[in-house]
């Protein structure tokens, strides 16, 4: 049975507001935006057949496509369809992801065992690439590097980071985001 369609009724009106802010950079409505659909899009994702462990980051990736594709969203489809649509999206990128993943860790499994003992080359290319990171590190702005080095380095989760460091959720992962992208910028430009 199909379902009726649906008028666009005053909840899209203000989200449409909301998209509308979050493409001017307000990303106080992006949290917004979360409160109201984060459950909607954790459960969609759930039902996709995402791992428990993976939901959280890929729940967090879709509303990390709202703030680059809010510019686009042209009213014709519901604020929440339009969500939703992004975090199969997602889905699908993540799925991606776990698939490259897997197969590098089948080739790295098939290839021969290198020897135990690592020689002055192997010693030194590992500090050059530790001192190359380290540098790329410090070359990110200080709200990026202290988010990047509480949640990739130090394993705190983002919500831990969020109210240690008394910034909203929604900007953890905003910095988060920038921070990764901009340290394979640096890396790259490093030759590592």
């Amino acid at each position: 049975m199909r379902a009726p369609e649906r008028r666009a009724a005053p909840a899209d009106v203000h989200d449409g507001e909301v998209l509308k802010k979050i493409a001017e950079g307000d990303l106080v409505s992006l949290g917004t935006l979360y409160d109201t659909y984060a459950d909607h899009v954790r459960r969609l994702i759930g039902r996709m057949g995402v791992a428990q462990g993976d939901i959280d980051d890929v729940v967090q990736a879709t509303f990390l496509l709202v703030v680059s594709a809010s510019r686009r969203f042209d009213g014709r489809a519901s604020a929440r369809a339009w969500l939703l649509g992004l975090a199969i999206n997602a889905v699908r990128h993540h799925r991606r992801s776990l698939r490259r993943l897997t197969d590098r860790l089948v080739q790295f499994a098939r290839e021969p065992r290198a020897q135990t003992v690592a020689s002055a080359d192997e010693v030194f290319a590992a500090k050059e690439a530790a001192s190359r990171a380290q540098r790329a590190i410090q070359r990110l702005p200080d709200k990026k590097r202290s988010v990047f080095l509480l949640v990739a380095v130090e394993g705190v989760s983002c919500e831990q980071a969020a109210a240690a460091l008394g910034i909203p959720l929604a900007t953890v992962w905003t910095r988060l985001h920038h921070a990764r992208r901009e340290l394979h910028r640096l890396l790259d430009e490093e030759g590592a």
